[in-house]
């Protein structure tokens, strides 16, 4: 197939604009997007097979999103983003060296990153040796022996950088950060420091741990349930059954989002016949407040300030038995929040006053009171200060510690929350590394590691020069898309340890290595038999994963397996012996039982129904902080929001743009051109708006745009081509996917305080072509 043929092989479904999606999210839709990638997946079988044992005891973890197992699930416990992802795994398709002899590393980087995963499995070890402008086949040892050799060669360990992605187990990221950190490094830049970041961070400020503090059960005995910034019906689907459940026996649940979502609006589920036979569905918020992006923060301070007005009148709304025995800073907080005007507080919310009375009435009338949330509130500059502050609100009320409440962070991929609980962490804590020391008998480094955007810095500097990824997409997920390619294309090597061709794989260092592992559905063979994995939830269960179907290819390795062989090519085995551990993966969860605590009896607990809970301080109200107790804390409101910060640098009008997932993408991994519950067919490079911007600007809907971005750093940052949707979203705010508009994100615009880009907080202007 002809490279004009291949990119346009991601563009075959119609591009035509069809009404706005009017059927509860799930439901038939759902079947039938199941059905067509089950279908298009070439090995409708074997998909099957798999999802009959997804999220059951004994079977696997759907390499999705990590939300929690509840345990009355059924027999049949997936969601429509689990098939995709189980047959994109199990397709037929294959990339081996017959593949890369026919495509150039300079045919590859023309096509599109849909079309690159596409194509199919990898199957074999490749090496890109920098002179060649093709991919050949290398033996696992040599392979093994470039790595080694390229990392001896460094002037300092802290030279490598040592990416994760949330896809990996808890075994082989334990076993990742031990060898990065007997190598001498805590460089381990990963996923979650471009997603969660401030979650945990924020958290840990205030009630010392960075975990939700809900566990499945916590849903179901709620009085409201706020959902703040996020879309479950795309990013985590089976969330809208446990919402659902939550809305039909009562309960109230409030979204807060800037744009309407199908999902949070009405669900209908396919596993419910009522609702399948009659098209009917149930109703998920009974309340909807778009705020403007950014605003979030001054929405809860509003709240704040409302319970603080009425406590005054009634000294029931506030708990202060709680406070008063749990909590500290409450009285800079309260000052804090008397000098917070309301001017400054609508304005930046862009809500009216009475919708936050609204609010306030709906929280201070409930008992027990849940708030989530996800990257919507995670991605701006002042994204840690509104976590304190969504914490600050919940402590208000004593909704921390008790049953049916709490704050639960949603996270993303399926084990991003386990991977930073075994070790994955650039800032290690330091009774951690006191207990690998202590364990293994060398000297563990103790300086902080660069983070994601650390590293690209250190890469375009010449301090990082070797770039390993377990797992991911690097070059696609992180800002500032050409920056990013310069940054890997001057390392002297880059390693990917993956499933599938992505765009990690053409934007190469100046020698490369692709090493192709065993997926997560996949039978997983060691010296000691079949192998079982394990992995955290968002509710802090551990739970055992077991593949079902055969690997791709006889010459695939397990992630386990290629770490350990690195290792032992890098360090050798005097301190740890890797191949002993990659043998036996029940080893390696000795290993962790006595490093880091509640892994007791690891191994016996994960064989116990849907495994076990970690324990979370918070949830018991001990709190793990300096000062023994909760901790409000009293920011002020941000001086500007973005777009009032960019209106200095322009004359033109400012916009605020978010980058997001369509329907048919998880993270980096595009499955399909159509975005179902926002009405979008067979094209991506879109751009949603509202009438009264669009009309503002004497735009049309169907009008092409050109998108820059606004920022006094001298880089010109656009992109053309743009289709607008016409879309419910807050004025003053557009939106459109990423990865296609990472290029606007600036590499320097990330979170205060914890480094994430902040992708649902640029400044741009639009203007038609």
């Amino acid at each position: 197939m002809s490279t004009s043929a291949k990119k346009k092989s991601s563009k075959a479904c119609s591009s035509k604009r069809k009404p706005a999606y009017s059927s509860p999210a799930g439901g038939w839709g759902a079947l039938r997007s199941s059905a067509k990638h089950l279908i298009q997946s070439e090995n409708a079988a074997k998909s099957v097979k798999a999802l009959l044992r997804a999220n059951q005891p004994g079977g696997f973890d759907c390499p999705g999103c990590a939300w929690g197992d509840s345990g009355s699930a059924g027999k049949v416990d997936f969601c429509e983003n689990g098939v995709k992802a189980i047959a994109w795994e199990a397709t037929s398709k294959r990339v081996d060296s017959n593949f890369f002899k026919q495509y150039s590393i300079t045919q590859l980087q023309q096509w599109d990153g849909h079309s690159l995963e596409k194509s199919g499995r990898l199957t074999e070890p490749m090496f890109y040796d920098g002179i060649s402008d093709h991919y050949q086949p290398i033996s696992w040892e040599d392979a093994f022996k470039v790595i080694g050799n390229s990392l001896q060669q460094l002037s300092s360990p802290n030279e490598v950088l040592l990416y994760t992605s949330g896809r990996a187990s808890n075994e082989v990221a334990y076993l990742y950060q031990l060898f990065g950190r007997v190598l001498g490094t805590n460089n381990f830049p990963d996923c979650s420091n471009m997603c969660h970041e401030a979650s945990g961070i924020g958290m840990t400020n205030s009630i010392g741990t960075g975990k939700g503090t809900v566990t499945i059960d916590d849903f179901s005995k709620a009085d409201a349930i706020f959902v703040f910034g996020q879309n479950p019906g795309t990013n985590h689907p089976r969330m809208l059954g446990t919402l659902r459940e939550a809305s039909k026996r009562g309960a109230k649940i409030v979204s807060i989002n800037n744009l309407k979502e199908r999902g949070l609006q009405k669900f209908s589920d396919p596993q419910s016949p009522k609702e399948m036979i009659f098209l009917t569905g149930t109703n998920i918020s009974q309340h909807y407040f778009t705020p403007r992006l950014g605003g979030d923060m001054a929405l809860l301070r509003g709240v704040a300030k409302c319970l603080f007005e009425r406590f005054e009148q009634d000294k029931s709304v506030l708990d202060t038995d709680f406070i008063q025995e749990h909590c500290h800073g409450f009285e800079a907080y309260q000052r804090s929040v008397a000098s917070s005007a309301w001017d400054k507080i609508l304005g930046q919310c862009n809500l009216s006053r009475e919708e936050i009375e609204q609010i306030t009435t709906i929280y201070a009338s409930s008992d027990k009171v849940i708030f989530t949330w996800a990257m919507g509130i995670t991605q701006h500059r002042h994204s840690v200060d509104t976590v304190q502050e969504l914490l600050n609100v919940l402590m208000l009320r004593g909704n921390i510690g008790k049953a049916g409440a709490g704050a639960c962070p949603v996270r993303g991929h399926s084990n991003v929350q386990g991977n930073r609980t075994v070790g994955i962490d650039e800032k290690p804590p330091m009774p951690f590394l006191d207990a690998l020391e202590k364990r293994y008998s060398f000297n563990v480094p103790r300086d902080h590691g660069f983070n994601t955007v650390d590293s690209i810095h250190a890469m375009l500097a010449g301090k990082a020069k070797v770039f390993i990824a377990l797992g991911g997409n690097f070059a696609a997920a992180t800002p500032d898309t050409a920056r990013s390619y310069q940054a890997l294309q001057q390392c002297d090597l880059t390693v990917q340890i993956s499933t599938k061709l992505n765009r990690s794989h053409v934007v190469t260092g100046k020698r490369a290595l692709i090493l192709p592992c065993i997926g997560r559905t996949e039978v997983d063979r060691q010296v000691s038999g079949e192998q079982c994995i394990t992995v955290e939830d968002s509710m802090s269960m551990v739970h055992s994963s077991t593949g079902q179907n055969e690997p791709a290819s006889e010459t695939l390795r397990s992630e386990t397996a290629i770490v350990a062989g690195m290792a032992m090519a890098s360090v050798g085995d005097k301190i740890v012996d890797w191949h002993k551990l990659a043998s036996d993966y029940a080893l390696i969860r000795q290993e962790i039982s006595v490093v880091i605590p509640d892994f007791e009896d690891y191994n016996a607990r994960i064989k116990e129904g849907r495994g076990f809970h970690l324990k979370n301080p918070a949830a018991q109200r001990q709190w793990c902080t300096p000062t023994k107790k909760a901790t409000f804390f009293d920011a002020n409101l941000p001086e500007q929001l973005a777009h009032e910060r960019a209106q200095s640098l322009t004359d033109k009008p400012v916009l605020t743009l978010q980058t997001l997932r369509s329907h048919d993408q998880y993270n980096t991994t595009i499955y399909g051109m159509d975005d179902r519950y926002r009405g979008v067919y067979g094209e991506r490079n879109i751009i949603f708006m509202s009438s009264e911007d669009i009309n503002k600007q004497a735009l049309n809907n169907g009008d092409y745009v050109k998108i820059t971005t606004i920022s006094n750093d001298g880089i010109e940052r656009s992109l053309s081509n743009f289709k607008i949707i016409e879309y419910p979203i807050t004025s003053g705010c557009v939106a459109a996917y990423y990865p296609e508009t990472n290029p606007l994100v600036p590499l320097e615009s990330i979170a205060d305080n914890c480094g994430t880009p902040t992708y649902k907080s640029i400044a741009v202007s639009i203007e038609k072509i």
